[in-house]
């Protein structure tokens, strides 16, 4: 529905009036241009070509200019343009190559005055300049830039953008002999029209092909450039090298862009696809546009300002048939749907809260927050009082500093490069990460790695059938504990002799009983005790055996040929007199065998020293070999969801890196890619590349494994033909000579290369640098300045 509201503009003398409007075409439209008194506009698609004048009401056709019995290519425009100096000249660009003028004040059906057949494909772009009468320039697929004089039949210069296409060429509004054009690969090179045989300056504006660009009316050296990456730049060419000024991000691949007249910082653009609507954007606030055209149901494939001094109205054509004339003060306001409230926390712990002017300065009793370190700090942009919708969505931002601690964050950077997370044992791993979190003062940390280590390392996971009872250095059930046990070596003398039995006439069946060898314990200063009489599965001691061990002794290898055992008459065994040179375990060796000592024999046997050997009874297992390694998963499992929860995403997908498949199956899918993706975000956050890298590709999710494996696109062209380069490798397909040479020492680079994506010149790594320490021109002599980052 067309909507009522009208505009009248003054202009040095002419008035412009009218409101928005829309009419139908007879074909989809590929390009508009307006005359010079911005009365009438043109559209030319594959299947049109018409003249309409623009009324304060409606368009009029005036002027169809396909005539004909038989369709022409020529009259299949890709680009129209209207001359600005002369009213009655028109240039349009053919999809078959040609370069075709026309002469509206000619007194015949067929307006067409010249053809220019010297592009082989499509022309994308044609040009006037902007006070020159007779100069026409042309940009083709074939990747070449034609300038034509109009007096003459044929071009006067040649420009070899020396890449595959031209998508755009515009004259400079201010400098007379400048122009600009724009590639597929990406680069913009701007021209000098007295100089063909080389471009003044290219650079890399876009990742991917440069579809448009644009002169600033007003300030000279400023160039808007629009691409597939959906974003679009303002460049400053003024200086020695082209300076990104700002840079605005839409949703769709930009096909158009056009300064608005009157207004330094707003532009106009459209999509190529997906996107029908026509954003007026200020360069300035690049995330929200300014403005909103909706009219359109199709995509939008030309836009240009009614007139050059007039900000007020916007002419479109679109592939949905239609050409309309937009008013800007009809346009709709995405900032007024904006949220003008926001909050997020920094990198290191402060907190900002965006919220509206109005609640902020009605709360002026509030109290401050008690994490502040200082008053908060309000921003608030001046805006001119001028510019449309300067009042809407403004807010004023509180910045809430925490306290600045000795450590802060660098236990997470200091971790997260010093995890070890595959390569070795999981034993190593966990010992590793352990020490680790220790030196970094969290000790939980520390203690949880350790328990892993000992649920899933240890050697009660063997077979029983691995475990003999001997207990020493030969024995091979030795389990390494956490280091905090600190347990010393046994006694090689003793390792062979002692042994635990379990009772099977006794009416505890869980009773053990010790060897005479084992049945007092002595500590170091030779105090004698009792052994304790409390079933023992396991033997913890300062012994002397491999450091830091726990010794398993195996409760099912029963003696069966040992007689039962009987209560010994007393309760305490007799002193004994202390003798200076003891005899050694081997002489108890034959009385051992049996348990029923008496009398001298008992007391020599169970008081003899048997140097320094201590040990301690533990009446519980600290772990069950019977127990099946899923024992633990819901304890495992619980503290990983408690570490997440907690905000250390970087305990739990170490973790789950380092146990994989252990843990992996009792762990929601979508929850280990949530931590996954956390943990990955701030690690490049802090810019640890690397560690990220590793993470994805040890990740255990498969939605997270597989970003290490999406396609990357690198735009090379060849060093020597300026061609774009196949997927064959560094042969070019055009060529066929070898596109990895170093421009230093000429010869083929094996191993890392380096290019400049300007030039497409580079060569060994070390070379390019060493060489662009003293000079930042290109070392193959093209002239171009290249630059190392």
């Amino acid at each position: 529905m067309e909507k009522m509201s009208r505009v009248t503009t003054a202009l040095g003398g002419s008035v412009l009036t009218g409101r928005t409007m829309h009419c139908h075409l007879d074909a989809p439209a590929n390009a508009i241009s307006v005359c010079r008194d911005a009365a009438q506009v043109v559209v030319a698609g594959r299947s049109i070509f018409k003249v309409y004048a623009i009324e304060e009401e409606q368009f009029v056709e005036k002027l169809n200019l396909r005539v004909g019995r038989k369709p022409s290519l020529n009259l299949s425009c890709a680009d129209v343009v209207w001359h600005q100096m002369d009213e009655n000249l028109l240039a349009t660009a053919a999809t078959n190559g040609v370069v075709v003028t026309w002469n509206l004040g000619r007194p015949s059906r067929n307006k067409q005055d010249q053809l220019f057949t010297e592009h082989k494909r499509t022309v994308n772009k044609v040009s006037f300049h902007p006070t020159e009468a007779h100069m026409l320039l042309s940009g083709s697929q074939d990747g070449f830039m034609k300038c034509f004089d109009l007096r003459r039949k044929d071009s006067v210069s040649t420009f070899s953008g020396q890449s595959e296409s031209v998508r755009d060429v515009q004259f400079s509004v201010r400098d007379y002999f400048t122009f600009a054009s724009t590639f597929e690969n990406g680069n913009v090179q701007l021209w000098d029209i007295r100089r063909p045989d080389r471009c003044e300056k290219m650079f890399t504006a876009h990742n991917g092909p440069v579809f448009c660009c644009d002169w600033h009316p007003e300030d000279r050296g400023w160039l808007a450039t629009g691409g597939r990456d959906k974003m679009v730049k303002v460049w400053d060419v003024t200086t020695p090298r082209a300076r990104e000024v700002h840079c605005v991000q839409t949703i769709a691949s930009v096909a158009r862009v056009k300064w608005r007249p009157e207004c330094r910082h707003h532009l106009a653009t459209c999509s190529m696809m997906v996107d029908h609507n026509i954003y007026v954007w200020d360069v300035r606030r690049p995330f929200v546009p300014a403005a909103m055209f909706e009219e359109h149901r199709d995509v939008t494939t030309g836009i240009a300002w009614r007139h050059p001094h007039d900000p007020s109205f916007l002419l479109s054509g679109s592939k949905d048939s239609t050409l309309c004339q937009h008013l800007f003060r009809d346009a709709s306001q995405p900032v007024e749907r904006a949220n003008p409230e926001g909050l997020c926390y920094g990198l290191f712990g402060d907190l900002a809260f965006a919220a509206k002017e109005s609640l902020v300065t009605t709360e002026l009793g509030r109290k401050p927050y008690a994490g502040d370190r200082r008053h908060p700090i309000f921003f608030k942009r001046k805006l001119d009082p001028a510019e449309p919708f300067a009042g809407l969505a403004s807010s004023a931002l509180s910045i809430f500093e925490t306290e600045t601690s000795g450590s802060g964050i660098s236990w997470f950077v200091d971790t997260a490069q010093r995890y070890a997370l595959a390569g070795r044992p999981l034993a190593e791993l966990c010992d590793h990460n352990a020490k680790v979190a220790r030196e970094l003062g969290r000790n939980q940390v520390a203690q949880t790695w350790t328990m892993l280590r000992i649920i899933y390392c240890s050697p009660g996971l063997v077979p029983s059938t691995n475990l003999n009872h001997s207990v020493g250095r030969g024995s091979s059930c030795g389990l390494q504990l956490m280091s905090s046990f600190n347990l010393k070596e046994m006694a090689p003398g003793l390792g062979n002799e002692t042994w635990l039995d379990r009772s099977k006439g006794d009416t505890r069946s869980d009773t053990v009983l010790l060897d005479s060898s084992a049945t007092l314990i002595t500590n170091e200063d030779n105090e004698e005790t009792e052994g304790s009489d409390v079933p023992a599965d396991y033997l913890l001691g300062d012994v002397e055996g491999d450091e830091e061990e726990l010794y398993l002794l195996d409760p099912e290898h029963t003696h069966t040929d040992e007689p039962e055992y009987v209560l010994p008459q007393e309760a305490f065994p007799l002193r004994h007199e202390i003798v200076d040179t003891p005899p050694g375990p081997e002489h108890l060796q034959d009385k051992a065998d049996s348990p029923h000592v008496s009398g001298n024999e008992a007391d020599t046997a169970s008081l003899a020293p048997v140097d320094s050997f201590s040990l301690i009874s533990v009446s519980h297992a600290l772990y069950d070999n019977r127990l099946p390694p899923d024992f633990f998963s819901t304890l495992v499992r619980d503290m990983l969801h408690f570490y997440a929860e907690q905000g250390d995403v970087q305990m739990a997908v170490s973790v789950l890196i380092v146990l994989g498949e252990r843990v992996r199956k009792d762990i929601d899918e979508q929850a280990q890619e949530h931590w996954y993706t956390s943990y990955i975000d701030l690690l490049q956050r802090f810019r640890l590349w690397n560690v990220s890298n590793q993470v994805v590709k040890l990740s255990t999710s498969r939605a997270i494994s597989c970003l290490n494996q999406a396609s990357t696109s690198l735009h090379v062209n060849c060093s020597h033909c300026k061609r774009p380069m196949s997927g064959r490798g560094w042969v070019c397909g055009r060529c066929h000579r070898c596109a990895s040479m170093c421009a230093v020492c000429h010869h083929v680079v094996k191993g890392l290369f380096v290019w400049c994506q300007g030039c497409s010149h580079g060569g060994h790594l070390q070379h390019i640098m060493k060489w662009l320490e003293g000079s930042s021109h290109c070392p193959a002599g093209c002239g171009h300045l290249c630059e190392y980052s």
